[in-house]
């Protein structure tokens, strides 16, 4: 692509017009263009591996991701006393699913209806038990205050959060690294020593040394159709795993559906929420976006009714499925606060932005005939990631930590109890995760890469493009979606199945993957997301064999029944010291060893 005068005036709204909604916004981030400026970067074609330049940089944080956890975690960090870098794949603000979220928890104990210990009591039974209540707690306590920093920052003011997230960096002089994308940890002596990437606009390898890192980087799904999820591949959650962190919530599933009408349409398919403000919703519990509707797709055949809200099912239902406690039933819209909308939205019933809500209570997309698999490959927001070892967000590795959605935190549980709550806890945890790196970074020295190591990940992330025979990384994932996204893999699981696919699974991890190529340096982006997606497709599998019962968004058709006996547990998934991939139980009311 050549930049020419007229395509860098080009305005925003032009270009929107143009490329069409969301896909508009999707390939403005390819582009190089931001919300404000039309800055465009030229695509490279080829790449001469051999003449890519490499740069070092330290700094006592290293912060990757740059959606709402991200600046959180940035701004503390700093505000605590350390140097921070952000780091990230797409544009500060504009990328992974921050930009989708548009409603944010906050809870008052001085106005609040519902006192915190009804809160998480009432949280604990529609999560069936599998929420971690310190996370919980830290919801309720620190969710006010982050809102009232995004009000400052002038968060609700637009549907795009690109100025207003850089407001806080740039008052405190942050360094924001955008387009890199990082495929490396090191460990040092134990403990994180940096991390490692190549830009996706320069012929460069980027090499970063600190005494911290916090992922940042959001959870991911198999790059289906429908919703806005295809730049998230679990790259954190793979890149910790390689190098000996704890990763959990494998085996539950997001059930966000999309329209049978045009179902690849994730603009169109949820309305105009995109360009919607965001708004601040209640403190009302629900049950929501479990495998409801996925059983009943399985036994009736698609596409499904919606009524309402998710879990709203008013028509056709059918016997058997998923478990859902009682009070939860949702025979009628969820109730916010006093003065609230269903769903608990704001300003006197209307949804984000200060809209009404659809009749019925659902929000845009959510309504009419259903088909389901738009997010196949992600879980519950804050039920998979990294396995947290306290409530600072630190993993077992140390100087690693994480939160939003690359945290195992488990905050809600494995089902959506809580409109809201996944933003506010994204904001919640950066901010704890920051200040608690930063103290982190206080008692240790700048870590050192040897240069071995160095030599080591860079032919690692050179290698597709060295290679000129070999797998597209463009077919491998569309092999992996073929195996995995069938409802009756993914969402409605037996023994069986679920071995079958693992088979296919373990033939892409052991042939396949280490095969693929890439030609240009967007290609060479694409090796490493169907890389990670190959290792996340190996542990849903493993987690859903191990978990023989029924609970929340897993459901097993072999195994019906809920086990207090045997699962009251989370599970983990490690690294072996053989690396092969290695199962454990963690029981819901403890930290991992």
């Amino acid at each position: 692509m050549k930049t020419s005068k007229n395509q860098t005036d080009i305005s925003r709204r032009t270009f929107m017009t143009i490329a069409g909604g969301a896909a508009g916004i999707a390939a403005m981030a390819a582009m190089g263009l931001t919300p404000n400026r039309a800055e465009a970067h030229s695509n490279i074609p080829k790449v001469d591996a051999d003449k890519m330049s490499s740069v070092e940089s330290e700094t006592d944080v290293l912060v990757l991701g740059s959606g709402m956890a991200g600046v959180f975690a940035a701004v503390k960090a700093h505000d605590a006393g350390s140097k921070v870098m952000v780091v990230s794949k797409g544009r500060l603000g504009s990328s992974g699913l921050t930009p989708f979220a548009k409603g944010i928890f906050a809870y008052d104990a001085q106005t609040a209806t519902v006192s915190a210990k009804d809160f998480l009591d009432k949280v604990s039974r529609s999560a069936l038990g599998t929420n971690n209540p310190v996370y919980t707690r830290q919801l309720l306590e620190h969710s006010l205050a982050r809102v009232n920093d995004l009000k400052e920052w002038g968060f609700f003011a637009s549907p795009l959060y690109n100025k207003c997230f850089s407001k806080p960096l740039k008052e405190r002089n942050i360094e924001v690294k955008e387009r890199i994308v990082i495929t490396h940890l090191f460990k040092e002596k134990g403990r994180i020593a940096g991390a490692a990437g190549f830009s996706l606009d320069e012929e460069k390898i980027y090499f970063l040394k600190a005494r911290s890192v916090i992922l940042c980087t959001g959870s991911g799904a198999f790059k289906p159709n429908g919703f806005p999820v295809c730049d998230l591949t679990h790259d954190g959650t793979v890149m910790a795993y390689n190098i000996g962190a704890k990763v959990t919530g494998k085996e539950w599933n997001d059930g966000h559906p999309g329209k049978s009408k045009n179902p690849a349409d994730c603009y169109g398919g949820w309305g105009d929420m995109f360009d919607q403000k965001p708004g601040v919703t209640g403190v009302g519990v629900v049950h929501d976006l479990g495998v409801e509707l996925n059983y009943k797709a399985y036994v009736k055949g698609n596409p499904v009714s919606m009524g309402g809200a998710p879990g709203q099912v008013k028509t056709d239902a059918v016997a058997g499925g998923p478990y859902v406690p009682a009070g939860f039933e949702h025979q009628k819209p969820p109730q916010g606060e006093k003065g609230q909308g269903p769903g608990g939205h704001s300003a006197g019933g209307k949804g984000p932005g200060g809209r009404p809500p659809k009749e019925g209570g659902a929000p845009p997309g959510m309504a009419g005939e259903l088909v389901g698999g738009s997010s196949a490959g992600m879980a519950i927001h804050k039920s998979e990631g990294i396995v947290p070892i306290n409530d600072k967000c630190q993993s077992n590795i140390p100087g690693l930590y994480a939160a939003g959605d690359a945290l195992g935190s488990y905050m809600v549980g494995s089902i959506y109890t809580q409109v809201g709550s996944s933003l506010a806890g994204s904001a919640v945890q950066g901010a704890i995760a920051g200040e608690a790196a930063a103290e982190y970074s206080k008692g240790v020295d700048m870590p050192e890469i040897s240069k071995a190591e160095q030599n080591r990940a860079q032919e690692e992330i050179l290698a597709p493009l060295k290679r000129t025979e070999g797998y597209s990384p463009a077919w491998v994932t569309q092999t992996l979606q073929g195996i995995m996204i069938p409802n009756f893999v993914l969402y409605i699981k037996k023994e069986s199945l679920l071995k079958a696919a693992l088979a296919f699974i373990e033939e892409l991890r052991d042939h396949h993957l280490p095969m693929l190529r890439a030609a240009d340096l967007h290609e060479l982006r694409l090796a490493y997301e169907t890389a990670n997606m190959i290792t996340t497709a190996e542990m849903k599998l493993k987690a859903s064999l191990m978990r023989t019962e029924s609970r929340c968004s897993h459901y097993r058709l072999d195994y019906p029944d809920m086990d207090t006996k045997n699962w009251n547990a989370w599970i983990n998934i490690y690294k072996g010291t053989d690396g092969s991939m290695q199962l454990e139980k963690q029981p819901f009311d403890s930290w991992p060893d």
